[in-house]
C-alpha cells in the first residue's frame, strides 16, 4: 500500500486553506506591479528568520550587507550560513519538490562548509533536544532512504491541496530528520518550494520570519502532532503562520519615502550619537534647520529612535538607527 501520512482535515484547517487561496489570488493579480526591492527585502527576512530559529544572530541589515558583498563583523560560521542560505534560495526555482536528487543538492548548497555529511542522508542516529531533554528520537539511519522515498512518492501523487501537502511534508520531514544537521532549515525551505510550485509568489512571502516570532509554538505544534499521531495541530499552526504572512502582503507596511536630507542622516549614523554629534558629522551649523529637515523627519518615519524616549529633552539624549533604518543604511538606497 502507498504510504499515507496520518492527518485529519478539520474545519479550521479547510477554512484557512480557503482564506489563504483567496488572498493569494489578490496578490497574484498585483504581481506585475510588485516592487523588486520589496521582494528582495522579503527574501532577506525569510533567510534571517530561518537562520535565527537555528541560533544565528545575524540581523536583516547584516544579511543585506553579505548579499551586497560588503564586509560584516560576525562569527565566520554565521556568515557561512548566510552565504549558503542566500545561494540556496536563489536556486529555489530550479528544483522540483518531489525529486530526491534536488533535495540532496539543496542540502549540499545549504550546509557546505558547515558539516562533512552534505548532500547525503545521515549515517547515524539523531535525536531532537529541548534543553537537556530528548523530545524526539528519529528513525534509524538505515530506514531513512525508504522513508524519504515513501514521503516524496506521497508528495508527488497526493491529490490534497498544496497548502496541506506542504505542511504535512514539513512535519514528516522533521519527524524523519534525514540529515545529520540542517533539518529545520531544509524542512522550511522545502515547504516554501512546494508552495512556490503552486503559486510562485511564495518565493517572496517571508513565512519563516513569522515562525521565528512564534518559535515556541512551532516546536510545540510538532510535539503535539507527534503525541497525537495526527499532523493536524502542526498543519493548523503552519497555516496560521502562512495566513498572517499573506495578509501582510495584501496590506504591506510600505517603506517610507525619505528626503535626501534624511538619507544623509542615515548614512552618517554610527551606533548611538547625540544631536550635536550628528549635526557636526553632517557639517551643519543651523540647529533649527537640522532639527526640522533632518532629525524630526527621520524620527517621524521610524528610521531612528531616541535612547531615552520618555525624556525627549534630556541632556543625555542620544539617537540610534531602528531595524528599518539599518536596512536602508546598508542598502544605501532612497526608497
Amino acid at each position: 500500500m502507498p504510504y499515507q501520512p496520518p492527518y485529519t482535515l478539520t474545519t479550521p484547517i479547510l477554512n484557512e486553506v480557503a482564506y489563504i487561496s483567496e488572498q493569494i489570488g489578490r496578490i497574484t493579480a498585483q504581481t506585475q506591479q510588485q516592487d523588486l526591492r520589496l521582494r528582495r527585502i522579503n527574501r532577506i527576512r525569510t533567510i534571517t528568520g530561518s537562520l535565527a530559529i537555528e541560533g544565528n544572530t545575524l540581523d536583516e541589515a547584516q544579511i543585506t550587507a553579505i548579499l551586497d558583498g560588503k564586509r560584516v563583523l560576525a562569527p565566520p560560521r554565521e556568515i557561512q550560513e548566510a552565504h549558503n542560505a542566500l545561494q540556496t534560495y536563489e536556486q529555489l526555482p530550479n528544483w522540483k519538490s518531489d525529486a530526491e536528487q534536488d533535495l540532496l543538492q539543496a542540502h549540499h548548497t545549504l550546509m557546505i562548509g558547515l558539516i562533512t555529511e552534505v548532500g547525503q542522508y545521515r549515517q547515524g542516529g539523531v535525536g531532537v533536544m529541548s534543553g537537556e531533554q530528548v523530545i524526539h528520537v528519529a528513525p534509524p539511519a538505515s530506514q531513512v532512504p525508504r522513508l524519504m522515498n515513501d514521503l516524496l512518492h506521497w508528495l508527488k501523487h497526493s491529490p490534497d491541496h498544496p497548502l496541506i501537502k506542504s505542511c504535512v511534508f514539513h512535519y514528516e520531514f522533521e519527524f524523519i530528520h534525514p540529515f545529520a544537521d540542517g533539518n529545520g532549515r531544509m524542512g522550511r525551505l522545502w515547504q516554501t518550494l512546494i508552495l512556490s510550485e503552486w503559486q510562485p509568489i511564495f518565493r517572496y512571502i517571508p513565512v519563516e520570519s513569522l515562525i521565528h516570532q512564534h518559535q515556541q509554538q512551532y516546536y510545540q505544534a510538532i510535539q503535539n502532532s507527534t503525541q497525537q499521531t495526527d499532523i493536524a495541530p502542526f498543519i493548523q499552526f503552519m497555516l496560521s503562520m502562512i495566513q498572517q504572512a499573506v495578509r501582510h502582503q495584501v496590506s504591506p507596511q510600505v517603506t517610507p519615502q525619505v528626503t535626501p536630507q534624511v538619507e544623509d542622516l542615515l548614512q552618517c549614523m554610527i551606533g548611538e550619537m547625540s544631536r550635536e554629534q550628528i549635526q557636526q558629522k553632517l557639517d551643519l551649523k543651523d540647529r533649527k534647520s537640522f532639527n526640522n529637515r533632518y532629525l524630526q523627519p527621520a524620527l517621524q518615519v521610524g528610521l531612528i529612535e531616541m535612547t531615552i524616549p520618555d525624556k525627549p529633552n534630556s541632556r543625555l539624549q542620544q539617537y540610534r538607527l531602528t531595524a528599518q533604518g539599518k536596512m536602508l543604511q546598508v542598502q544605501g538606497l532612497n526608497p
